[in-house]
């Protein structure tokens, strides 16, 4: 009774760890294609872009951890 509240959750979870990765990765590519357009960008422009790549990062290296497969 109780384990299957723990997968039922699990699942869940994993489910909005996957949708916010590939939010993320999606405005990690607008952010790098913005910076590679623009011909002086600004620092704040530059700083998005690194965070951005950080946030998604740390989103796979969580995914990577626990075993969560893109394709499904």
């Amino acid at each position: 009774m109780f384990f299957r509240r723990k997968e039922r959750l699990r699942k869940e979870f994993d489910e909005k760890l996957l949708f916010q990765l590939n939010k993320c990765k999606e405005y990690w590519q607008q952010e790098k294609a913005l910076l590679e357009k623009s011909f002086d960008p600004s620092e704040e422009v530059i700083c998005q872009t690194k965070i951005a790549e950080a946030k998604y990062i740390f989103l796979l290296r969580e995914a990577k951890q626990r075993k969560i497969s893109l394709i499904r």
